[in-house]
Parts: C-alpha cells; sequence; structure tokens
C-alpha cells in the first residue's frame, strides 16, 4: 500500500498515478493484458459494427481481435521497409466515409510520422489512437510517443519494453474518454481468478531467476507446449484465432501484476538508457562488419527499441540455428497478422495486400535489447546473425 497526500493507494492505483505523471494524461488505468486496454478505448469510442478502422499490414492479430469483437472492419496499409511504420503515404487512399478510427503503431520502437498521420487524421475527422506495446519513451520532435491521439494503449507481456508477466495500460488524453473508461471499468470489468494470479506469479519468478538470452529459445518452446497444456497463464487461447471473444475477456489487471509495474517505473528510465546504449552498440558493430544498420529520420524521432529488427537471407533457418546455438533471435512479425498460424482470411487480410509488410515477414528477424543484453551478448549476437545475410534487402 502506498499513502500519498493521505491517500491511501493500492498497487493498481500507484502504477496508474505513475502512467499517468510519465504521459501527462488526464489519466490512466491498468488491464489484464494490452488487448484487453484496445477493447476498452474502442468501446468508449463507439467504434461497431460497419465501421472501419485503419491499422498497419505488419502487426499483430491481437490487436485486430477486439476490433473484431466491437463488429467493426480492419482496413489494412502498406508499411515503410526501413521503420516498418504504416506508409502515411498510402493512408488517405484507404479513408472512406465509413472511417472511424486510426490506429497509429510505432513498431518496434520507431514512431510513425505523426505530423503527417495527425494532418491527414484531422482533414477527414477521424479519430486516432497509438499502440504504445512495442513503444515506451520514443519521442517525435521531442514529444513522447503516446501523447498524441486521443488514447494510447500499451503491453506489459513478456517481451515488451518491460514486463509485468502480462498486463495492459491505458493513457488517455483526453478528458471525457477517461471519464467514459473510468465507467466502463467500474460496471463491466472482472476480477482475475485466484488461480490465474497465483500462476502469473509463479511464472514471474521463473522468468527474473532462469530467463537469460541463451536460455530463451528452450524457455519459449517450453512456455507454448505449458500453455496448451493450460498449466501457466498464455498469451493467446485458441479461441482467440476464430475470432471469438474469449469468455471473462474484459478482465482486470491484478495486484501482482500492479506492483511489478510499480518496481518497473522505478528502473524506467535506466532500461530507456539501456536500450539506446545497445542499439548504438549493434549500429556500431553491424556497420563494422559492412551490413545495413538502422535508418530512421533522426531530426524527427528519437526511437527506444524494443527489439533490434534486421534483415536475413534465410529466416527461417537463422531461427532454427539460433535455438541450437543459445542465441535470442526475435521472429516478429511471422506474417502480416503474427503469429504464423492466424488464418489470415477471417481478418479480411489476402497475402499481396500489403506488398512491403509480406517481405518484412519473410525477411526480418530481431535482436535482444532488454536489460539482461550485455555487449559480450551483442557481440556473440552479430557474429551469428550476419552468416545469415549475403546483402542488405530493399
Amino acid at each position: 500500500m502506498f499513502i500519498i497526500l493521505g491517500v491511501v493507494m493500492n498497487s493498481s492505483q500507484k502504477y496508474q498515478t505513475n502512467l499517468k505523471s510519465i504521459f501527462g494524461a488526464f489519466d490512466a488505468f491498468t488491464m489484464w493484458k494490452g488487448r484487453v486496454a484496445l477493447y476498452a478505448i474502442l468501446r468508449v469510442l463507439g467504434i461497431g459494427k460497419g465501421d472501419e478502422v485503419i491499422l498497419p499490414g505488419y502487426t499483430c492479430v491481437m490487436d485486430v481481435n477486439p476490433v473484431k469483437y466491437v463488429g467493426a472492419n480492419p482496413v489494412y496499409v502498406d508499411i515503410e521497409p526501413d521503420t516498418f511504420n504504416m506508409d502515411v503515404s498510402l493512408l488517405e487512399q484507404a479513408i472512406t466515409p465509413n472511417t472511424k478510427l486510426i490506429i497509429a503503431q510505432h513498431t518496434y520502437g520507431y514512431v510513425c510520422d505523426m505530423d503527417e498521420l495527425m494532418g491527414i487524421a484531422e482533414k477527414y475527422g477521424v479519430t486516432v489512437i497509438e499502440d504504445c506495446c512495442l513503444c515506451v519513451g520514443s519521442t517525435y520532435k521531442g514529444k513522447l510517443a503516446g501523447t498524441f491521439g486521443i488514447a494510447s494503449y500499451f503491453s506489459g507481456q513478456w517481451n515488451k519494453p518491460f514486463t509485468t508477466g502480462i498486463g495492459g495500460m491505458v493513457t488517455c488524453n483526453d478528458e471525457n474518454v477517461a471519464q467514459d473508461i473510468q465507467e466502463l471499468c467500474e460496471n463491466e470489468l472482472i476480477k482475475p481468478s485466484f488461480k490465474e494470479v497465483l500462476m502469473l506469479q509463479a511464472q514471474l519468478w521463473v522468468y527474473k531467476a532462469l530467463i537469460y538470452p541463451r536460455t530463451t529459445a528452450l524457455a519459449q518452446n517450453l512456455f507454448r507446449w505449458l500453455t496448451k497444456k493450460g498449466i501457466v497463464v498464455g498469451s493467446s487461447s485458441n479461441e482467440e484465432f476464430e475470432p471469438k471473444m474469449p469468455e471473462n475477456f474484459f478482465k482486470a489487471m491484478s495486484s501482482v501484476q500492479a506492483k511489478e509495474g510499480v518496481k518497473k517505473m522505478k528502473s524506467l528510465e535506466a532500461n530507456i538508457e539501456h536500450r539506446k546504449k545497445m542499439s548504438s552498440f549493434y549500429d556500431e558493430l553491424l556497420g563494422n562488419k559492412g551490413w545495413g544498420i538502422r535508418q530512421f529520420d533522426s531530426s524527427k524521432q528519437d526511437p527506444v527499441m524494443v527489439r533490434y529488427p534486421v534483415r536475413v537471407k534465410d529466416k527461417q533457418k537463422a531461427i532454427e540455428d539460433a535455438a541450437k546455438h543459445g542465441i535470442e533471435l526475435g521472429t516478429w512479425f511471422e506474417c502480416a497478422l503474427h503469429p504464423i498460424e492466424t488464418p489470415l482470411e477471417k481478418y479480411d487480410y489476402e497475402i499481396g495486400m500489403c506488398p512491403v509488410a509480406d517481405k518484412a515477414c519473410e525477411q526480418v528477424v530481431n535482436l535482444p535489447l532488454h536489460t539482461r543484453v550485455s555487449k559480450k551478448t551483442a557481440r556473440r549476437t552479430v557474429d551469428f546473425i550476419t552468416k545469415y545475410c549475403e546483402e542488405a534487402f530493399a
């Protein structure tokens, strides 16, 4: 428990207060998962049947699910090859009279071209929210990502900028939206079960004690198996690929997650600094080997990367060999609506709809940047991954 100005605050309230302060928001809310946070925003914005929601064709399918849950239709826009963000030059042609919302996803930590995006949205009277699940601390022209749209949502899942095990957060930049989410949560948000909280607490302990770059691949395979058996709290359930909203989906954050979030906020500045430093170190190592490094407009943005994306010649072989050699290598994104198991036709996506995104899915792997990555780990990772590339890809 925390006491501020004579008011007793529980861990969830403390976590929300921290988020509100960091982003200068009207209010902040914590939830079980990031997709739950997005669902809450869609509900209070009145997004529903027949409405169109624009998002990049290079995302996680769990970002599309809430759109489907409220009865709206996703509309996909292709991406830029360097930042993997929505190609804003293609945005205007995707807008129709049914367009009600644009989701600006800040991929890997790169920030969307928010000047252009917000200008187009204003021109057509379309609301903008931000997907900051892969982005905490990045700035665009000195302004924090997550402070441009009417609201933003975040994820505290295992491989995100910081983890609370799983977890979702909403920040609101509009007072009315904040009030509506507060009311929605009071009326409909349910508590996680004792079993779910207990399993999550155990998983957090295992993560802290045993998960390091050399053990990540083995741990991920074990985690997927345990999830299927219902032994651990997984990121996704099979019914979420229908897409069908699971029973008890609209769930609150537990005190276990909130307490972890409060701890992570205390070390957030150090986390951000580490990611910037290691990203620059990867730039140096890859540059020294004559391989392509990150390309972005540094006059506009200062990204804090969640992972470091690179393109390889044979993605599948690189992933398989990395697991054998104890190299932590991420697969984002395996297909335009990650993961590879996604039945694309159920989400109104066809291969070729976003060709730049489809190509990125075939080529891109990503290198770790979390706080357990040392310079020694980075050198070993770069020595490994550069064997799988003959040229830089456009």
